[in-house]
């Protein structure tokens, strides 16, 4: 047994490396949730999960008031009876993001522990399917950029030899949207993957219209063109276009990815490791995909995606949107438009303790 002696939570404020639009939000600052966990045997272990401005400090008090106690004198080897059981006590927030965003805290820091007592990097422990997997940037693509300045972000991406970029989509005309999505194609050629994302903003009659428009740009996926929780919407436009469906970013539970799947209404799964519950889920949710032959792209925290993407069969893209570097002492390594899965045992994330205990709000 390795049992778990202490288990603490703290909330950390991130300012944003960069200004983030979308059709509908901006992305003020990244609350940073940290949930470290020590054991009996003086091992440490680290999670975290985050909000884009708001809801951090619920996350932090479902951890503090009705998550860590449960887990002291627990054996930390057994994450999927302590992460069942976390979920199990909280059924009545269950569901939802809050309740999410805080099981994925711990359960990140269980799976830092387990790779430390394996003494293995994340990315073997997880299934160690590959050391590398292709980015793709989202940084150049933000919906208040000119077209100009998208048209030189994907250029400067193409140069760096980067397989791919993302540009947002939503602007109030379909016209608009057309005009900057051709000239991004036609500055890098037909050989860079374009994707677009809309970000849950259109009804189901705009988004097959816009979709329709879209085709002739040859795009690698259309991303969140409708509100998650309209599946009906999903498969009538999936039905509706050849344009690849991409969804996960805004779904919270292994279950609501059964659906989606099953019913043909996404062909990219976004799965994202905060907010579906840890990297137990996760891996559930992924390899759930591979039976689907379906490719998993997750949204956000590549510092942590990268190594997730690089244990499985199907994963084909790590998002590039860089956020902790103010409070780690190195960022992702890319080589020839691939991020390298860190062969440090652990997370492979390096935290800064100064630099976050500056930071820290709660």
């Amino acid at each position: 047994m390795t049992k778990i002696t202490e288990a603490t939570a703290y909330l950390v404020d991130l300012e944003v490396e960069t200004k983030r639009t979308d059709a509908v939000q901006a992305f003020l600052k990244q609350e940073t949730i940290f949930v470290e966990l020590r054991t009996d045997d003086g091992a440490l272990g680290t999670g975290y999960s985050y909000t884009i401005g708001t809801g951090g400090t619920s996350v932090l008090a479902m951890l503090r008031e009705h998550l860590l106690p449960r887990l002291l004198g627990q054996d930390a080897r057994m994450i999927e009876q302590l992460w069942y059981d976390q979920f199990a006590s909280t059924r009545a927030t269950t569901v939802g993001a809050i309740t999410s965003l805080a099981l994925a805290a711990v359960d990140i820091a269980l799976w830092d522990l387990r790779c430390k007592r394996a003494g293995e990097p994340l990315w073997q422990v997880a299934g160690g399917f590959r050391p590398e997997v292709p980015l793709y940037d989202t940084e150049g693509g933000w919906l208040h950029l000119s077209t100009d300045e998208l048209v030189q972000g994907a250029l400067g991406s193409q140069a760096a030899g980067w397989p791919g970029v993302k540009l947002k989509v939503g602007k109030p005309r379909v016209e608009e949207d057309v005009e900057r999505l051709r000239a991004v194609r036609e500055a890098v050629g037909p050989t860079l993957d374009i994707m677009v994302d809309a970000n849950q903003s259109m009804t189901g009659a705009e988004a097959r219209r816009r979709a329709a428009a879209f085709e002739p740009v040859g795009l690698g996926w259309f991303e969140e063109p409708l509100p998650a929780d309209d599946i009906d919407g999903h498969v009538a436009l999936a039905r509706s276009t050849s344009i690849p469906i991409a969804v996960g970013e805004s779904l919270y539970s292994a279950s609501q990815f059964r659906e989606y799947l099953t019913r043909g209404a996404a062909s990219i799964i976004q799965v994202d490791v905060a907010r579906v519950g840890g990297i137990t889920p996760w891996l559930k949710v992924a390899h759930l995909a591979e039976t689907f032959n379906v490719h998993v792209c997750p949204h956000f925290l590549m510092e942590l995606h990268v190594s997730l993407v690089a244990a499985i069969p199907n994963g084909r893209y790590v998002e590039h949107i860089p956020q902790l570097r103010a409070i780690t002492r190195g960022e992702l390594a890319v080589r020839d438009g691939h991020a390298l899965a860190p062969d440090t045992v652990g997370l492979g994330i390096d935290w800064d303790p100064d630099e976050i205990a500056d930071r820290r709000v709660a």
